[in-house]
């Protein structure tokens, strides 16, 4: 199998927002507790964190976390988190049929998004409350002093704001499952007042309105029309959510969403685009595709626990054991987001520890990497800087979802001083070595820095790392890849995931 490629120095994409590789967190299953808070676990420090889990985090240069929620804000109470810890109140959070000790709260999670050198991107209750609550909220957050809620959290020990500067107005509010749904019209007049007054605080805070759930709703895509019309001007962002599943262990077929993903965010795009036009309106709208992971392999068996248990505290709760096949299907879906990254500004892997995560834990044991960890973690230290535009030519196979689908899975980005020119490629195919040709054009004295795979063989398509074993898995250095006079050539391993790092 080969397939050809060419990069030119000329033909650039888009600045690629260093914002698209980062996470979110939820108050949900033991993402919060047991994931990043443990107070009783060897590793906690002063403030409960778990250092291990710390240790990961930080790692992974995440820009940006989205926090509290998905599903869980839309009946939250914010003012539940903050003050003594003695005199929180126990809640029951019907998104996920689960008891909130509200130990954890906006003032602890600044303490470990400072630690984690994350900014925080917050999201308020649109579904049970409204343009007060949130007003409110982002005043005890943002306001230095002199005001009844920012001299509140002064007096909760914060006594410098925390200036976030990124709100989500509510939370897949085109969603029937979502507490407080409602009709695109209806969420878009909420959703620009209460933009509205969240600005009113600062001029140069950015808000993200809610977008499709996914690309399978019936409301898609008239609700991003009928919402835009609704807030256009007064918006920065417009979510995307989406996750992917492989029931059927039809990896080609599997591989072929991140293709359909492609023509969602394009569809939006051109959305965007026509709610500009006819409002005649001078500002931006991109798109902050922020919640997307693979979420299958227990799905239906999450559902029926989250339907039949007795309200337990940080119950086990879509904790995937994440394979090679997995990791091979993120680290494609970061090439779309860089590919695509003059509408996608913003992406948020969903979600950071423990549910559907790149990072697990053990109750007081260890934490350890998952397989789809490390082409996150390459993307986001080695995918900033500008995306290059890459034009493939070679086989190509068809799915029920798409056709023309290439073998080669490739996006490259050049670094902001234009010194290293860094290649994200996937070989595809189950059982054939690929034999890439890659023209590198308008760029000099190209050298191979760096070659580092993981696969190679789809037998261990099903392999996941664990506890035990954690590093079953794992990175290692590449071979059998030159750049001679400006030609980057040689072969990738079947079922592989390849990160290519060059001096330019």
């Amino acid at each position: 199998m080969k397939s050809r490629a060419t990069i030119h120095r000329e033909f650039e994409l888009a600045r690629v927002d260093d914002r698209i590789y980062s996470a979110f967190i939820e108050h949900m299953g033991r993402a919060i507790y047991g994931g990043i808070y443990e107070p009783t676990h060897p590793t906690a420090n002063e403030h409960g964190f778990r250092a291990d889990v710390l240790h990961l985090v930080r790692e992974l240069k995440i820009p940006l976390i989205r926090y509290p929620g998905g599903n869980f804000v839309s009946a939250y109470k914010w003012e539940d988190g903050i003050g003594p810890k003695d005199q929180r109140p126990v809640r029951l959070d019907l998104a996920w049929r689960s008891k909130e000790t509200n130990q954890v709260g906006i003032n602890e999670f600044a303490s470990w998004a400072k630690e984690a050198d994350i900014e925080m991107m917050l999201a308020v209750n649109l579904g049970t409350r409204g343009i007060e609550e949130a007003r409110n909220f982002v005043e005890y957050c943002n306001h230095p002093k002199g005001s009844f809620w920012s001299d509140l959290r002064r007096s909760h020990g914060a006594e410098q704001p925390y200036d976030v500067g990124m709100w989500c107005l509510g939370n897949e509010m085109d969603g029937p499952w979502q507490i407080g749904h409602m009709e695109a019209k209806e969420y878009g007049r909420l959703a620009d007042e209460t933009s509205k007054a969240i600005k009113a605080f600062n001029k140069d805070i950015e808000t993200v309105v809610c977008g499709s759930s996914n690309d399978q709703m019936k409301t898609y895509p008239e609700w991003e029309r009928v919402v835009l019309q609704e807030c256009y001007e007064n918006v920065e962002y417009i979510s995307l959510h989406k996750y992917f599943g492989n029931s059927r262990h039809d990896s080609l077929n599997f591989f072929s969403k991140i293709d359909e993903t492609g023509r969602y965010i394009q569809t939006v795009a051109g959305i965007i685009d026509y709610v500009k036009a006819e409002k005649r309106a001078k500002n931006d709208v991109y798109i902050c595709f922020d919640e997307w992971n693979v979420w299958y392999h227990n799905r239906e068996q999450d559902h029926e626990n989250v339907q039949n248990w007795d309200w337990p505290e940080a119950p086990a709760l879509l904790e995937e054991d994440y394979n090679l096949e997995d990791a091979l299907f993120v680290g494609g879906l970061l090439n779309e987001f860089i590919r695509r990254s003059d509408r996608v500004k913003i992406a948020c892997i969903a979600q950071l520890v423990n549910v559907i995560s790149p990072i697990r834990t053990l109750d007081g044991g260890p934490a350890w990497a998952a397989t789809i960890y490390y082409p996150y973690q390459f993307a986001s230290l080695y995918g900033r800087g500008t995306a290059m535009n890459v034009a493939v030519a070679g086989p190509t196979y068809d799915t029920e979802i798409a056709h023309d689908v290439n073998y080669l899975d490739i996006s490259a980005v050049l670094s902001a001083d234009e010194n290293e020119l860094t290649i994200f490629a996937i070989n595809r195919s189950l059982e054939d070595e690929m034999e890439i040709n890659v023209s590198l054009l308008g760029f000099e004295r190209c050298q191979l820095l760096d070659h580092r795979v993981m696969g190679g063989n789809s037998k261990d398509a099903r392999t996941s790392n664990t506890a035990n074993e954690p590093n079953r898995i794992v990175p290692k250095q590449g071979g059998g890849l030159v750049v001679e006079e400006g030609i980057l050539k040689g072969n990738l391993k079947p079922f592989s995931y390849n990160l290519i790092r060059i001096t330019v």
